[in-house]
């Protein structure tokens, strides 16, 4: 039997998940040198803090300005003030590519009948750009920002806004996440989770346990028995 059943709709998160994160910094190697990891950690890890601040301040903004806010925050840490380096990593994270298995599996997925989506704090002129620079327009329904509602991931109305589009009862939906606190969240919320723990997470001391736990997503299909 199938690890997964039961399921209707496959719903992902963005960014880590679907699109690499780091590609930016490292796309500007040859500005950066070795910095280029610290910069891509420091700006990650500022970027998801801020929206967890920001949502808790009651102070939203779009996720394109979090994400500007957070890398003049890294740059400031690591001391580099070029402003045309800025605009260029800038304007990689808007053209971030999928990690190589995305699109296949998507089309594997969409074959076998199953609704597919994203679920993201991005926003949505973010997400437009990255679906259609990854190629995959083709094989996702739907593409919800939580823009819609004005406040970021965790919250359980962001993940709420999946099963009222897609008209699909939460625990029918599979969700996957490559970022841990994410997964826990989408399960705690009543999603069947998919942790795809592509960067060797510890595990969260955070509510809402995932079924599965994978290392890419070339390995989620199998666990429908595709």
């Amino acid at each position: 039997m199938p690890a997964l059943t039961n399921i209707d709709a496959c719903v992902f998160d963005a960014y880590g998940t679907l699109f690499d994160v780091n590609a930016a910094a490292k796309n500007c190697q040859g500005d950066l040198g070795d910095q280029w990891a610290p910069l891509a950690q420091i700006w990650r890890e500022k970027q998801l803090q801020y929206t967890w601040l920001r949502s808790l301040m009651d102070e939203y903004v779009p996720f394109w300005q979090v994400t500007q806010d957070a890398l003049d925050y890294a740059l400031a840490t690591l001391k580099i003030g070029d402003a045309d380096l800025r605009k260029r990593l800038l304007d990689i994270y808007l053209q971030l590519g999928a990690y190589p298995e995305v699109s296949g599996m998507l089309k594997t997925l969409k074959e076998a009948g199953l609704k597919t989506a994203i679920l993201s704090n991005g926003s949505p002129e973010m997400l437009a750009s990255a679906v259609s620079n990854a190629g995959l327009d083709g094989v996702l329904d739907n593409v919800f920002s939580v823009e819609k509602l004005g406040i970021f991931k965790p919250a359980s109305r962001v993940y709420q806004m999946a099963v009222d589009d897609l008209g699909v009862p939460k625990e029918r939906i599979c969700f996957m996440s490559s970022n841990a606190w994410d997964a826990c969240g989408g399960a705690n919320f009543g999603f069947r989770v998919v942790w795809v723990n592509r960067f060797g997470q510890a595990e969260e001391g955070l509510p809402g346990q995932q079924e599965h736990e994978i290392t890419n997503l070339s390995e989620l299909p199998p666990l429908f028995g595709l």
